[in-house]
This record gives C-alpha cells, sequence and structure tokens, in this order.
C-alpha cells in the first residue's frame, strides 16, 4: 500500500512540473508579443506625435486661428437686376433710408416703454394702425404690478399646478384692460403704444424696422445724431425694388418679402438668416438664387470692433427673353379691345383675355399677358394685371386642337391624306345629334381644317375606335382610346406640365368617363381643358416641326459689375427639347398644309386674324363653356369662349402667337351677335410683332 501511495505522488509532481514548464513557456511568448505590441505602439504614437507637431504645426495653428475668430455677416445687399431681350432695365434697386431698432435681451422693458415715448415724438408713424390688442400690450407692460394684481390667487395657484400656462396668465392679464382705460390713451400714448409695438414685433433677435417709406430728412438726421443716447435705435441706407416700366410685366416679375414662416427651416438650410429678403413670386422666387446678393463679412476684433474681410457684392443680373416694349405694346392692346368689348352685346360674362407671342424654334417668351376689367364702383371698369391666368386658367379650347386629332387619324390608318368624308349631322344611340357649325358636304382632309368642320373628326374618331359610321348606331369605346388620344395631345404639351420656368402652373381638366359621346367631344376640343401656355407649346410644336421646346422666360445670366454694364455671361438657358411628336413627317405636314388653308384660303375661318403679307397659319377655335354667373360657387351658365393659334411666315416661323378669350359671349336667341375680340387681339398684337421684327 505504502509503495503505491509513493508511486502516485511521484506522478501527481511530475504532472505538476510539466504543467509549470509549460505554462512559463506560454507566458514567456505572451510577454514578448505584448511587448512587441507596446513598442509598435509607442513607435505610432511618437510617429503621430511627430506628424502632428512638426509637419502639421502650420495646420493646425491656423486651424486654431480660425476657431478663435469670429466673423458676422453684413446686412443683406441689393439684388440682381433683371432686364429685358435688349438689355432695358425693368427691375433695379434704389437706396431708401431705413430707421431700426436692435433689441437687447439687457434692456428692461421699463427702458424700451421710455425709448418709445422720447423717439414716437420725433418720427411721423401711421398709428392709426393701432389696434386694441396694440393697446392692452402696451398698458401690461407699463403697468405690470396692477397687471398682475388682476390675477386671482386661485388662477395663480392653477399656474403652480401647471393647470395654467404663462401665456394663459399673460392672456388674462391683457384680457382684464378695461375700456375706459383704452379710451384714456392720449395722443402721445397712441404713438409710443404703436411704436413699442414695432420694436417688439417679430423675432426677438431680428433687426426692426421702424420706418422705411417716407422717412424725411429731419427723422432721418435725429436718430443719427441721438443713436448714442437712443439705445438700440440706428439708421443705414436700405434699398428696394424699382421698376422703370411701372405695373408692365409686374405680376410675373414677382415680389420680394422677408422670408415666410412657412418656409423657413427650408431657407435656413440654405444658409439665410430670418431676417433676410427673399423672392417670394414669380421671376423673384423662380431665380432667387442668381439674384440674391453676397453679404458682406467681418471679423469681431477686442469683441466690439468690426474688420471687413470680404465686400459684399450685389446680385447677379438676369437677361430675359421678354421684350419689354412688345409686352407693353400688348397689354394695352388687350386693355382697349377688353374695355371696347364690354360694350358690346352678349359680352355680361367676358371680362378677360391672354396673348402670348413665342419664338417657335427655341421657346423663348417674347411677350405674354392677361388683362382683365373689374368693375370700379362707378358704372364703369378699371383694369389688372391677370398673367398668371396663363398657366394656371384651363378652359374648353373648341377646334384649335383639331390638328392634333386630326395626327390621330393619321398615325392609326383611320384615315389617309387626302381622304374625303361627309359631313352631315351624326346621330348616335342615346347620344343628341352632332353637327358641324354649317352642314359642308363632302370634304377632304385639308378643307376640314380649313372650315373646322366637326363631323370629320367625329367619323374619324369612330374609325380609330373601329366603328364604320351608321345612323342612330351604338358606340362605346373604351379607356384606350381616349388613351390613344390624349397621348399624341400630351407630345405636343396638351394636358401635361410645358415646364415654364416659373413656381406655379396648372394642368387643365381631365376625366375618367369614357362615354362614346364624350370622346366625340374630346376630339372637337369639348371635353378636356387646356391652360393658355399649354395651347402655345402646342402651336409653336406644329410650327416648329414637330420638337416640343420648354417655354421659358430666362435668356442670360451675367455676373454682377460694379458699373450699369452687364458682366460676364454665367450661364446661357439653352432651348430645351422636350420631346419630338411620334408621327411620319408627311402626316405633320398635312397638319401644316391645314393650318395654312385656315389662314390663307378663300373659304379658310381664319383668314384676316395674321395679315396676309407674313404668309401665316393658324386655326380658330369657338367652345361651349360655362361661367358662374351669379357668384354662387357652381359653374353653371352657359357661355361661348372662343381661341386662336397661329404662327408667320408658315415657311420657317419666327413667332407663333396664342390668343385666348374665355366667356367672349353667350348664346341669345333674340340677338345672334358674337364679338371678335380674339380676332382683333390677334390681328393687332401680330402687327405688333412684325413692327419690331420684319
Amino acid at each position: 500500500m505504502t509503495k503505491i501511495k509513493q508511486k502516485i505522488k511521484k506522478k501527481a509532481i511530475n504532472r505538476k512540473e510539466k504543467k509549470y514548464f509549460v505554462n512559463q513557456e506560454t507566458y514567456k511568448k505572451r510577454f514578448i508579443v505584448l511587448g512587441v505590441f507596446v513598442v509598435a505602439l509607442f513607435a505610432l504614437l511618437a510617429g503621430r506625435l511627430y506628424q502632428v507637431m512638426l509637419r502639421d504645426n502650420a495646420k493646425y495653428k491656423e486651424e486654431l486661428t480660425s476657431l478663435a475668430i469670429t466673423t458676422v455677416e453684413g446686412d443683406s445687399t441689393p439684388r440682381g437686376r433683371i432686364l429685358d431681350r435688349n438689355g432695358r432695365v425693368i427691375v433695379d434697386n434704389k437706396a431708401v433710408k431705413m430707421i431700426y431698432y436692435d433689441k437687447e435681451k439687457t434692456r428692461s422693458t421699463e427702458e424700451e416703454i421710455a425709448l418709445a415715448y422720447t423717439v414716437s415724438s420725433h418720427l411721423s408713424l401711421k398709428y392709426d394702425h393701432l389696434t386694441d390688442t396694440m393697446k392692452r400690450t402696451f398698458f401690461v407692460a407699463k403697468n405690470p404690478e396692477e397687471a398682475k394684481k388682476r390675477i386671482t390667487e386661485e388662477e395663480w395657484k392653477k399656474l403652480e399646478q401647471r393647470k395654467l400656462t404663462s401665456d394663459d396668465i399673460e392672456n388674462l392679464e391683457l384680457e382684464r384692460v378695461t375700456d375706459d382705460e383704452l379710451n384714456a390713451f392720449t395722443e402721445e400714448d397712441k404713438k409710443a403704444a404703436y411704436l413699442y409695438y414695432l420694436m417688439n414685433r417679430g423675432y426677438s433677435y431680428d433687426e426692426k424696422e421702424i420706418k422705411s417709406e417716407g422717412v424725411t430728412e429731419e427723422e432721418y438726421a435725429y436718430i443719427a445724431e441721438n443713436n448714442a443716447s437712443l439705445p438700440g435705435f440706428n439708421t443705414k441706407l436700405g434699398w428696394e425694388r424699382s421698376y422703370p416700366y411701372g405695373d408692365v410685366f409686374r405680376t410675373i416679375l414677382g415680389s420680394i418679402a422677408k422670408i415666410p414662416s412657412e418656409e423657413k427651416e427650408e431657407y435656413l438650410r440654405k444658409g439665410y438668416a430670418l431676417n433676410d429678403v427673399v423672392g417670394v413670386s414669380y421671376l423673384e422666387k423662380q431665380y432667387e438664387e442668381y439674384l440674391k446678393g453676397e453679404k458682406a463679412i467681418y471679423q469681431v476684433i477686442n469683441s466690439h470692433e468690426l474688420e471687413l474681410v470680404k465686400e459684399g457684392t450685389r446680385g447677379n443680373d438676369i437677361v430675359l427673353t421678354i421684350d419689354i416694349e412688345l409686352q407693353k405694346e400688348l397689354e394695352q392692346i388687350l386693355d382697349e379691345e377688353i374695355l371696347s368689348t364690354k360694350g358690346q352685346p352678349n359680352t355680361e360674362y367676358y371680362n378677360r383675355s391672354y396673348a402670348i407671342i413665342q419664338d417657335p424654334s427655341t421657346g423663348e417668351i417674347l411677350a405674354m399677358a392677361g388683362r382683365q376689367a373689374i368693375e370700379d364702383g362707378q358704372g364703369g371698369y378699371r383694369m389688372i394685371d391677370c398673367t398668371a391666368g396663363i398657366m394656371t386658367s384651363p378652359m374648353t379650347s373648341g377646334s384649335v386642337v383639331k390638328g392634333a386629332s386630326m395626327l390621330v387619324g393619321y398615325n392609326t390608318g383611320a384615315i389617309q391624306i387626302g381622304e374625303y368624308q361627309v359631313d352631315e349631322c351624326v346621330k348616335l344611340k342615346g347620344v343628341k345629334e352632332k353637327c358641324s357649325w354649317k352642314t359642308l358636304g363632302r370634304i377632304n382632309d385639308i378643307d376640314a381644317l380649313a372650315l373646322s368642320s366637326n363631323v370629320y373628326q367625329f367619323k374619324t374618331a369612330m374609325k380609330v375606335a373601329g366603328y364604320q359610321y351608321s345612323y342612330d348606331m351604338p358606340f362605346k369605346v373604351d379607356k384606350t382610346v381616349f388613351d390613344t388620344y390624349r397621348n399624341t395631345f400630351k407630345e405636343f404639351g396638351l394636358g401635361v406640365k410645358t415646364e415654364i420656368d416659373l413656381p406655379v402652373e396648372s394642368l387643365g381638366y381631365t376625366s375618367d368617363n369614357t362615354a362614346g359621346g364624350l370622346l366625340l367631344d374630346f376630339v372637337m376640343g369639348q371635353y378636356d381643358t387646356y391652360t393658355p401656355i399649354q395651347l402655345s407649346q402646342y402651336i409653336s410644336t406644329i410650327a416648329n416641326g414637330g420638337t416640343r421646346y420648354q417655354p421659358h422666360l430666362l435668356k442670360e445670366v451675367h455676373a454682377s459689375s460694379e458699373t450699369e454694364e452687364l458682366g460676364e455671361v454665367i450661364y446661357t438657358f439653352e432651348p430645351n427639347a422636350l420631346n419630338t411628336v411620334n408621327t411620319k413627317p408627311e402626316y405633320l405636314n398635312r397638319v401644316k398644309e391645314g393650318f395654312h388653308a385656315v389662314t390663307t384660303a378663300s373659304y379658310g375661318l381664319g383668314r384676316d386674324y395674321i395679315d396676309a403679307s407674313h404668309d401665316p397659319s393658324g386655326k380658330t377655335g369657338t367652345s361651349q363653356s360655362f361661367t358662374d354667373a351669379d357668384k354662387d360657387g357652381i359653374i353653371d351658365t352657359p357661355t361661348v369662349s372662343t381661341a386662336f393659334i397661329g404662327y408667320a411666315p408658315s415657311t420657317n416661323p419666327q413667332m407663333s402667337i396664342t390668343v385666348t378669350s374665355p366667356d367672349s359671349s353667350i348664346e341669345n336667341p333674340n340677338n345672334s351677335f358674337s364679338t371678335l375680340v380674339t380676332k382683333r387681339i390677334t390681328k393687332k398684337a401680330s402687327d405688333a410683332y412684325f413692327a419690331r421684327y420684319p
């Protein structure tokens, strides 16, 4: 037993020794690896210290300096000018004297009230804009302890219990200012109250504009000379937009204003300050990135002194495609013709017309105007601008669309070039009889356009849908037939956005109703509605041979210069082809031949819309439409609207013109007179164009 035990112990000892030696070897290897790692780490650290302290020393000194320097921006600088295609300035800047107030957190309400009384006695302010709310606010600010006494103990407890907010308490204080206390305001109190409101409106950190219109030399001098004793008040020369051509094209030029509250986050992301002035509509908004000025940059020295780092610069100048003199003349033509037409029979609901003159080979808009007559309250009318309606006011355009409708017939093989059809009233089952404006008999495709045959388009549409017309036949179509027509119309810009370079544009009206009778309405322009700019893009596409160009108002952008001369060109708007019409050249040429007959054939319905000496082509349109005659919000009174689209010369067109006159007449069983206002506007406008561009 003893020997066995001893043997066991010996084995255990050997096992321990072996384990010890194995572990010792393992630890040794681990220490070596760890040592190598530590050495490598120190080498890396040393290398990094060498890089930072010696090689990159200058770089980090520069970064430290930049972090230690505080820079601030100066006031907003004037925007770029807007010029017409011939270099005439149509939007400029002019210097204006301004009085402003900087609110500081350290300035007490009591001090501000004292300032309001002092300064208001030296300024002429329109304090008739003073409201009861402003007066209540001033009373509470002036009498804070009295206002607090009017809050009950129960209301103070509710504030502590968070059942009321501090805003609720403030509102209660305002409500409890009595009418007698408001009526006791003297003229001096009213002036001070209104100035106090101006000193505190808007964001607390905003510079408060006190007066920028009609600042007199005396007012300006008083603030400038006494600003040391009137803390926060100061003067500066600001700027505002000026319009050498007055209200001509005024709406589309756009407006500027402080950043709208609903867009502040977007502008802040772009680096604007909340008190910056930006374009808020039309061209000013569309081309904000070019027109905005660059502010001066200052470095803060010794906590309060400023050193100019970078000069502020005026915004870039933009040159438009518009000829402002032609634009002016176009607006005058519209004013005269609209007012003249209001004295004609059956024009009770007519009050506006639109006109566009375009270069069909580039998409450039040379002039576009909408004018509207509104009652002046003295039995007459005054004219207002409604040019925005060119992009936003669709109407049933009538027969002007028949060129596109005819093209669908050619493309689908429903008709052939030169094909004759009989123009007669057609009757479909369940649909009222449909006719042309008169029975035209057997006519071909050219005559159908020249004489504006509805029936030729009806019978063609039936063939497109797979029908051969017979009296009182059922006529059912599915969506694919409408799609066939609408897809071709869209290639011309009808029923889609034209992509004009303005921030707003409407599509017009369309419907999913696919009744057979509605297809017949569609092909003669009596179903879907289109805006004037869509019609202009449509006729321009026909004129140039089938390329749909983006209509545009911007021609060039020039870098800001220190003189009245334009700087270098930094951007040119190149013609932007959106698509080409999917058809054979011979089909489009056939439509153009028909449009030429409209204006030049002895029987064409568009004769004398454009002077024959210019070899014009075009298409007239008359449509049944509806208006809200009694202003009850329901469009239910039938009217007649008219349109004309055209271009000249027919070979290598130089211009296209579109004129629309919604609700120009009413159907009167006692008097068949229908005004020709659209024809007169077209003739005078085209004459004005060719007088300038012979």
